[in-house]
């Protein structure tokens, strides 16, 4: 008996055409056969996904593998040196100063940490920076920093210098990329050299405190060079006249010799520890003092909408417009003006058109006609 209803395997006719349909108890047996096949393929290719995605990381991971390096008990020093410690004129440090096993410090540099001579404190942090600049060396590297660092930048990682490194002329950029705890480190085979006027340049959240050179002899930074991060020097180390370091200057073995500096400390929590970043901690004196030094002896403060520039001298502003003031001598900001800029636009136009009168010849008078009745003059 015919239900009405085509088997799987019944044929029908279309317009004289005969067709085979498959009854829906047929295609549903269909899918479950495709379905183990096509499953299969989609698992595997997430997994290709996955493990490329994978391997970028782990790729990312390696290029930005430099963890910062512990100081220990030498983190409080601005100044760490192995013979002796020489100063030439008005050098200020914010940190310590420290001398082992030597024990001569001549030129009398302004201390504003403590001073520790030949003592416990000393012999500590001296063994402590050994053990830092091994860690640094020890670090894999990710690249080579070249022989001149002028006009280069670099992201965060592990840098190595075979022989020298010099930072001939202009500066050097730090790029952390947004994040604050990134770490750069450059390995020195022999010696580091900065030229007059040269800078670090720190940018994206790159921090002092995370900036390492590891110096396999000496370290010399010229005249004028705003200088960034920790020297670690197994040899000397010489800052020529005017050099501005916002850093530590840690000599191992030799000397340390100091000329007009200023010597700004640069910490954060993973200064002492090694572990961690964490934001720069600057207390405002020494922001003042940085910002002095980077300028050429100049402050800069804004207040409101007025600029100030000042050297050696305090001085206040309120209202707008720009100050520049010499020691000793008080200037008063000119105010801020009232009057809309199409007013002010309007007046000057007003003041020309007037100047211009005033110095335009005029044209004699004409005389008069006479006047007769029934007459027109004109």
């Amino acid at each position: 008996m015919n239900s009405g209803v085509p088997s799987q395997h019944q044929t029908l006719t279309h317009r004289g055409v005969s067709q085979q349909q498959e009854s829906p108890t047929g295609d549903s047996l269909a899918r479950k056969r495709r379905s183990p096949w096509k499953t299969g393929w989609r698992t595997f290719r997430v997994g290709l996904i996955l493990l490329g995605s994978l391997s970028t990381l782990i790729f990312a991971s390696s290029a930005l593998g430099a963890t910062s390096v512990g100081l220990g008990k030498a983190a409080s020093f601005s100044v760490l040196g192995g013979s002796t410690i020489t100063n030439t004129g008005q050098t200020t440090m914010f940190g310590d100063l420290g001398l082992a096993p030597g024990s001569s410090v001549t030129g009398a540099p302004v201390v504003l940490g403590a001073e520790h001579v030949d003592d416990a404190v000393a012999n500590e942090a001296k063994s402590a920076l050994t053990t830092a600049a091994t860690t640094a060396a020890n670090e894999a590297s990710n690249g080579s920093a070249g022989e001149d660092l002028a006009g280069h930048a670099f992201l965060p990682g592990v840098y190595t210098a075979s022989s020298s490194l010099l930072l001939s002329s202009g500066s050097v950029t730090l790029n952390a990329q947004g994040d604050p705890n990134a770490v750069f480190i450059f390995q020195i085979g022999s010696t580091l050299t900065t030229g007059s006027n040269t800078s670090v340049s720190l940018i994206n959240g790159a921090q002092a405190c995370n900036v390492f050179w590891q110096v396999g002899s000496s370290a010399t930074l010229g005249t004028g060079t705003h200088f960034v991060g920790t020297i670690m020097a197994a040899d000397s180390i010489t800052a020529n006249t005017g050099a501005t370091i916002h850093g530590r200057l840690l000599a191992q073995t030799a000397a340390v010799t100091l000329e007009n500096n200023t010597i700004t400390t640069s910490t954060c929590a993973s200064s002492g520890s090694g572990s961690g970043g964490g934001t720069e901690i600057t207390p405002p004196e020494e922001t003042a003092a940085i910002e002095k030094a980077t300028t050429g002896g100049e402050t800069t403060t804004t207040t409101g909408a007025g600029t100030i520039t000042s050297s050696g001298a305090a001085v206040t502003t309120t209202g707008a417009g720009a100050v520049v003031s010499s020691p000793g001598v008080s200037a008063a900001a000119p105010r801020a003006p009232i009057a809309s800029k199409t007013t002010a636009r309007r007046h000057k136009r007003h003041k020309r058109h007037h100047a211009h009168k005033a110095t335009t010849p005029r044209s004699p008078a004409r005389p008069a006609l006479p006047h007769r009745p029934g007459s027109f003059t004109g």
